[in-house]
Protein backbone atom coordinates (compact mmCIF):
# COMPACT_ATOMS: atom_id res chain seq x y z
CA UNK A 1 0.00 0.00 0.00
CA UNK A 2 2.96 2.37 0.88
CA UNK A 3 4.29 1.64 -2.37
CA UNK A 4 0.97 2.81 -3.72
CA UNK A 5 1.08 5.82 -2.71
CA UNK A 6 4.44 6.72 -3.32
CA UNK A 7 3.22 6.01 -6.82
CA UNK A 8 0.86 8.54 -6.85
CA UNK A 9 3.15 11.03 -5.49
CA UNK A 10 5.61 10.10 -7.76
CA UNK A 11 2.84 10.84 -10.94
CA UNK A 12 2.34 14.10 -9.72
CA UNK A 13 5.35 15.28 -9.91
CA UNK A 14 5.88 13.98 -13.53
CA UNK A 15 2.79 15.16 -14.40
CA UNK A 16 0.93 11.79 -15.10
CA UNK A 17 -2.18 10.76 -15.31
CA UNK A 18 -3.66 7.91 -13.49
CA UNK A 19 -7.30 6.80 -11.40
CA UNK A 20 -7.03 4.83 -8.12
CA UNK A 21 -9.52 2.22 -8.14
CA UNK A 22 -10.27 0.87 -4.82
CA UNK A 23 -13.07 -2.33 -3.50
CA UNK A 24 -15.39 0.14 -1.31
CA UNK A 25 -17.60 -3.27 -0.69
CA UNK A 26 -17.17 -6.82 -1.13
CA UNK A 27 -19.92 -9.37 0.26
CA UNK A 28 -19.94 -13.13 -0.08
CA UNK A 29 -17.03 -15.18 -2.27
CA UNK A 30 -15.06 -12.60 -4.41
CA UNK A 31 -10.98 -12.32 -5.39
CA UNK A 32 -9.85 -9.60 -3.36
CA UNK A 33 -11.87 -7.67 -0.09
CA UNK A 34 -12.79 -4.36 0.56
CA UNK A 35 -9.70 -1.97 1.02
CA UNK A 36 -7.99 -3.46 -1.77
CA UNK A 37 -6.59 -0.83 -4.43
CA UNK A 38 -5.03 -0.97 -7.99
CA UNK A 39 -3.89 1.80 -10.09
CA UNK A 40 -4.09 1.98 -13.08
CA UNK A 41 -2.49 4.12 -15.39
CA UNK A 42 -3.87 6.07 -18.85
CA UNK A 43 -2.84 3.44 -21.19
CA UNK A 44 -3.60 0.19 -19.64
CA UNK A 45 -0.34 -0.14 -17.51
CA UNK A 46 -1.80 -0.86 -13.97
CA UNK A 47 0.19 -1.40 -10.13
CA UNK A 48 -1.34 -3.75 -7.68
CA UNK A 49 -4.86 -5.93 -8.71
CA UNK A 50 -7.86 -6.59 -7.34
CA UNK A 51 -8.46 -10.02 -8.32
CA UNK A 52 -7.95 -10.07 -11.77
CA UNK A 53 -9.73 -12.05 -14.59
CA UNK A 54 -12.92 -10.65 -16.58
CA UNK A 55 -13.62 -8.30 -13.54
CA UNK A 56 -10.28 -6.75 -13.40
CA UNK A 57 -9.94 -6.51 -17.45
CA UNK A 58 -13.48 -4.18 -17.24
CA UNK A 59 -12.46 -1.83 -14.31
CA UNK A 60 -9.07 -1.29 -15.99
CA UNK A 61 -11.62 0.11 -18.94
CA UNK A 62 -13.34 2.12 -16.68
CA UNK A 63 -10.54 3.42 -15.18
CA UNK A 64 -9.29 4.72 -18.64
CA UNK A 65 -12.35 6.66 -19.30
CA UNK A 66 -12.26 7.94 -15.73
CA UNK A 67 -8.88 9.28 -16.43
CA UNK A 68 -10.43 10.99 -19.64
CA UNK A 69 -13.54 12.34 -18.51
CA UNK A 70 -11.50 13.57 -15.40
CA UNK A 71 -14.81 12.51 -13.22
CA UNK A 72 -14.89 9.53 -10.46
CA UNK A 73 -17.27 6.72 -10.82
CA UNK A 74 -18.39 3.97 -8.87
CA UNK A 75 -18.87 0.57 -10.24
CA UNK A 76 -20.73 -2.34 -9.41
CA UNK A 77 -19.88 -6.09 -10.12
CA UNK A 78 -22.16 -9.00 -9.25
CA UNK A 79 -20.02 -12.74 -9.85
CA UNK A 80 -22.44 -14.77 -10.09
CA UNK A 81 -23.61 -15.98 -13.91
CA UNK A 82 -21.13 -14.89 -17.32
CA UNK A 83 -23.82 -15.82 -18.98
CA UNK A 84 -26.12 -12.50 -18.31
CA UNK A 85 -22.84 -10.58 -18.50
CA UNK A 86 -21.19 -11.25 -15.07
CA UNK A 87 -17.31 -10.88 -14.78
CA UNK A 88 -17.31 -14.10 -12.87
CA UNK A 89 -18.28 -17.11 -11.13
CA UNK A 90 -17.55 -16.69 -7.46
CA UNK A 91 -21.08 -16.05 -6.58
CA UNK A 92 -20.12 -12.60 -4.27
CA UNK A 93 -21.15 -8.73 -4.74
CA UNK A 94 -18.33 -5.85 -4.88
CA UNK A 95 -18.01 -1.86 -5.59
CA UNK A 96 -15.58 -0.55 -6.79
CA UNK A 97 -14.75 3.35 -6.43
CA UNK A 98 -12.42 5.08 -9.36
CA UNK A 99 -10.80 7.99 -8.64
CA UNK A 100 -9.13 9.83 -11.19
CA UNK A 101 -5.58 10.92 -10.34
CA UNK A 102 -4.99 14.00 -12.45
CA UNK A 103 -1.63 16.27 -12.23
CA UNK A 104 -1.80 19.89 -11.75
CA UNK A 105 -3.16 21.67 -14.74
CA UNK A 106 -0.14 23.16 -16.61
CA UNK A 107 -0.12 26.02 -18.87
CA UNK A 108 2.68 25.72 -21.83
CA UNK A 109 3.63 28.86 -23.05
CA UNK A 110 4.99 28.97 -26.56
CA UNK A 111 7.01 32.01 -27.09
CA UNK A 112 8.88 34.22 -24.41
CA UNK A 113 8.14 37.40 -26.19
CA UNK A 114 6.77 40.58 -23.95
CA UNK A 115 3.19 38.85 -23.82
CA UNK A 116 4.70 35.42 -23.49
CA UNK A 117 6.75 36.23 -20.37
CA UNK A 118 3.14 38.08 -19.10
CA UNK A 119 1.84 35.09 -18.94
CA UNK A 120 4.03 32.71 -17.21
CA UNK A 121 4.38 35.39 -14.20
CA UNK A 122 0.37 35.37 -13.87
CA UNK A 123 0.09 31.82 -14.82
CA UNK A 124 2.79 30.48 -11.70
CA UNK A 125 0.81 33.66 -9.34
CA UNK A 126 -2.51 31.40 -10.31
CA UNK A 127 -1.55 28.23 -9.20
CA UNK A 128 -0.76 26.82 -12.68
CA UNK A 129 2.02 24.28 -13.53
CA UNK A 130 4.01 26.86 -16.53
CA UNK A 131 6.34 25.50 -19.24
CA UNK A 132 7.69 28.18 -20.87
CA UNK A 133 9.13 26.72 -24.83
CA UNK A 134 10.95 28.84 -27.52
CA UNK A 135 12.87 28.17 -30.23
CA UNK A 136 15.92 31.00 -29.10
CA UNK A 137 17.43 29.43 -26.34
CA UNK A 138 18.67 32.67 -25.06
CA UNK A 139 15.00 33.72 -24.18
CA UNK A 140 13.88 29.92 -23.07
CA UNK A 141 15.78 30.19 -19.36
CA UNK A 142 15.10 30.83 -15.91
CA UNK A 143 17.80 33.79 -16.39
CA UNK A 144 15.94 35.26 -18.95
CA UNK A 145 11.89 34.75 -17.86
CA UNK A 146 11.71 33.68 -14.15
CA UNK A 147 9.03 31.52 -12.56
CA UNK A 148 8.17 29.01 -14.75
CA UNK A 149 8.73 25.37 -13.39
CA UNK A 150 10.04 24.33 -16.74
CA UNK A 151 12.08 25.07 -19.82
CA UNK A 152 12.31 23.80 -23.34
CA UNK A 153 14.19 25.40 -25.65
CA UNK A 154 13.85 24.06 -29.20
CA UNK A 155 11.21 24.31 -31.71
CA UNK A 156 7.59 23.74 -31.62
CA UNK A 157 7.47 20.43 -32.75
CA UNK A 158 9.28 18.60 -30.29
CA UNK A 159 7.53 19.73 -27.70
CA UNK A 160 4.77 16.44 -27.52
CA UNK A 161 7.99 14.70 -27.06
CA UNK A 162 9.45 16.62 -24.14
CA UNK A 163 6.75 16.53 -21.67
CA UNK A 164 3.20 14.99 -21.55
CA UNK A 165 0.26 16.75 -22.76
CA UNK A 166 -2.84 15.82 -21.04
CA UNK A 167 -6.22 16.87 -20.41
CA UNK A 168 -5.16 19.35 -18.21
CA UNK A 169 -3.17 21.49 -20.21
CA UNK A 170 -3.46 24.96 -21.70
CA UNK A 171 -1.00 25.42 -24.85
CA UNK A 172 -0.73 29.08 -25.00
CA UNK A 173 1.34 30.48 -28.51
CA UNK A 174 2.74 33.56 -28.12
CA UNK A 175 4.44 33.44 -31.26
CA UNK A 176 6.82 36.22 -33.18
CA UNK A 177 5.25 34.94 -36.68
CA UNK A 178 2.81 32.76 -38.41
CA UNK A 179 5.90 30.57 -39.69
CA UNK A 180 6.04 29.45 -36.45
CA UNK A 181 2.63 28.60 -35.72
CA UNK A 182 2.01 26.57 -39.05
CA UNK A 183 5.15 24.47 -38.79
CA UNK A 184 4.56 23.47 -35.21
CA UNK A 185 0.50 23.29 -34.94
CA UNK A 186 -0.02 20.01 -36.29
CA UNK A 187 1.93 18.15 -33.65
CA UNK A 188 -0.48 19.72 -30.90
CA UNK A 189 -3.17 18.90 -32.68
CA UNK A 190 -2.26 15.24 -31.98
CA UNK A 191 -2.39 15.90 -28.32
CA UNK A 192 -5.43 16.03 -25.61
CA UNK A 193 -4.37 19.42 -24.84
CA UNK A 194 -7.73 21.33 -23.30
CA UNK A 195 -6.64 24.53 -25.49
CA UNK A 196 -5.25 25.21 -27.92
CA UNK A 197 -4.70 29.21 -28.23
CA UNK A 198 -2.73 30.98 -30.69
CA UNK A 199 -2.19 35.16 -30.63
CA UNK A 200 -2.92 37.49 -33.11
CA UNK A 201 -5.75 39.13 -35.08
CA UNK A 202 -8.51 37.67 -36.59
CA UNK A 203 -6.42 38.05 -39.98
CA UNK A 204 -3.27 36.75 -39.15
CA UNK A 205 -5.41 33.63 -38.13
CA UNK A 206 -6.96 33.19 -41.20
CA UNK A 207 -3.86 33.55 -43.45
CA UNK A 208 -2.28 30.62 -40.58
CA UNK A 209 -5.41 28.64 -41.08
CA UNK A 210 -5.64 28.70 -45.10
CA UNK A 211 -1.78 27.61 -45.39
CA UNK A 212 -2.67 24.47 -42.82
CA UNK A 213 -5.75 23.93 -44.84
CA UNK A 214 -3.22 23.62 -48.37
CA UNK A 215 -0.55 21.34 -45.95
CA UNK A 216 -3.37 19.11 -45.58
CA UNK A 217 -4.88 19.65 -42.46
CA UNK A 218 -8.18 18.92 -41.72
CA UNK A 219 -10.78 21.32 -40.77
CA UNK A 220 -11.80 19.46 -37.42
CA UNK A 221 -8.38 19.84 -35.82
CA UNK A 222 -8.42 23.71 -37.23
CA UNK A 223 -11.62 24.12 -35.31
CA UNK A 224 -9.47 23.40 -31.74
CA UNK A 225 -7.67 26.98 -32.19
CA UNK A 226 -9.14 30.00 -30.45
CA UNK A 227 -7.79 33.06 -32.04
CA UNK A 228 -8.06 35.84 -31.58
CA UNK A 229 -7.27 33.96 -27.72
CA UNK A 230 -8.21 36.05 -24.69
CA UNK A 231 -11.52 37.35 -23.20
CA UNK A 232 -12.05 40.96 -24.79
CA UNK A 233 -10.96 43.36 -22.36
CA UNK A 234 -9.96 45.87 -24.81
CA UNK A 235 -6.19 44.83 -23.70
CA UNK A 236 -3.36 46.94 -24.95
CA UNK A 237 -0.24 46.12 -22.42
CA UNK A 238 1.84 42.24 -22.17
CA UNK A 239 0.22 42.44 -18.49
CA UNK A 240 -3.37 42.88 -19.96
CA UNK A 241 -3.07 40.60 -22.87
CA UNK A 242 -1.85 37.90 -20.31
CA UNK A 243 -4.83 38.78 -18.10
CA UNK A 244 -7.14 38.40 -20.72
CA UNK A 245 -5.76 35.16 -21.45
CA UNK A 246 -5.29 33.21 -18.28
CA UNK A 247 -9.04 34.88 -17.71
CA UNK A 248 -10.56 32.53 -20.71
CA UNK A 249 -8.46 29.52 -19.36
CA UNK A 250 -9.98 29.78 -15.89
CA UNK A 251 -13.81 30.38 -17.50
CA UNK A 252 -12.84 27.04 -19.05
CA UNK A 253 -11.21 24.72 -16.49
CA UNK A 254 -14.69 26.19 -14.34
CA UNK A 255 -17.42 24.90 -16.82
CA UNK A 256 -15.60 22.18 -17.46
CA UNK A 257 -15.42 21.50 -13.63
CA UNK A 258 -19.17 22.30 -13.79
CA UNK A 259 -20.50 19.69 -16.30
Amino acid sequence: MTDLYQEIAALQVKGELAALCTITYSRGSTPRHAGTKMLVYRHGRISGTIGGGEMESRIIAEAQAAIDAGKPRKLEYSLSDPAKGDPGICGGQLEVFVEPILPKATVVVIGAGHVGKAVVFLAHWLGYRVVLSDDRAEFCNPEAVPLADEYLPGDMQSIPEQITIHSQTYLVLTTRSPELDIAGLPSLFATPAAYVGVIGSKRRWEQTRQSLLEAGLDENQLQRVVSPMGVDLNAETPEEIALSILAEITLLRNRVSES
